[in-house]
């Protein structure tokens, strides 16, 4: 399974990555230095680190991601709840609701996720 947490620096890159894959080796270089103002070995570097950890793949000077951008963002979701509340989705939004009131609207989009997630069982 890829490491699913970046630092920020990261998350940008594989933000234009996400973005615009597949694109070329070179094609991301040019991206970086105008969006990170990265030179080309800053690039590689980093890239072949995202490579290493299982989240994109470079071949024959393709980049293309190996993890969505939806499923890097649900790693992270469940790791979180996993490591801040013991993997208890009901702590996790019984935590968050105390400190946020919840529309009918959410409230309704809440029950059609739980629904949709017991179907799936």
């Amino acid at each position: 399974m890829a490491e699913y947490k970046l630092a920020e620096i990261e998350m940008r890159f594989a933000e234009i990555i996400w973005k615009n894959e597949p694109l070329s080796s070179g094609e991301l270089v040019k991206r970086c230095g105008e969006e990170l103002n990265w030179k080309k070995s800053t690039t590689y570097t980093i890239l072949r680190r995202l490579c290493e950890r299982g989240l994109f793949k470079n071949e024959g000077g393709k980049v293309v991601s190996l993890v969505s951008r939806e499923e890097f963002f649900a790693m992270q979701s469940e790791k979180f709840v996993e490591d801040t509340f013991q993997g208890s989705l009901p702590q996790f939004l019984l935590a968050f609701v105390r400190r946020k009131k919840l529309s009918e609207k959410e409230v309704q989009e809440l029950l059609a996720i739980i629904n949709e997630g017991r179907e799936k069982k």
